[in-house]
């Protein structure tokens, strides 16, 4: 079984999401994707099997999407690709992939749906906020 994180480090839901997947024991692949991007071909790939629209996984904090007016409507899917191509940190972060499915894990809880595997334990997230217990039964947040 192999799951696969396209990881920011530096992105706490991405460090979040990592964490639950390896609150089941596994030890995903971890691809830096600002270190070391998908291909064009594997990013189409993972938007297919995503099944959500290109513009979807435009990420805007932080990245020069309002400077390169990303948000226009013109724009052809292949054109926007090739920006997520020449500015990685434009695709949105994490992507997961598992013998379940692919997501774009925002919230980090999204991993859950797509994980073989239940949770081993108690986690909780980087801001305090428990959503794995004791017994490794997912915590309901809602108010």
């Amino acid at each position: 079984m192999t799951i696969t994180i396209y990881h920011n480090p530096k992105c706490g839901t991405s460090r979040n999401t990592l964490a639950l997947i390896r609150n089941t024991g596994t030890e995903p692949e971890v691809i830096e994707y600002l270190v070391n991007p998908p291909s064009r071909e594997k990013l189409l790939e993972l938007i297919a099997s995503m099944g959500t629209p290109v513009r979807a996984l435009l990420r805007k904090q932080g990245t020069p999407y309002e400077e390169l007016n990303l948000d226009a409507p013109d724009w052809t899917d292949d054109e926007l690709i090739d920006f997520m191509m020449a500015h990685p940190m434009l695709i949105n972060r994490p992507i997961v992939v598992t013998s379940m499915g692919t997501r774009l894990c925002r919230p980090s809880e999204v991993v859950l749906d797509i994980l073989p595997l239940p949770q081993l334990g108690e986690l909780t997230k980087e801001d305090g906020e428990k959503v794995i217990d004791k017994e490794g039964k997912r915590v309901n947040n809602a108010a």
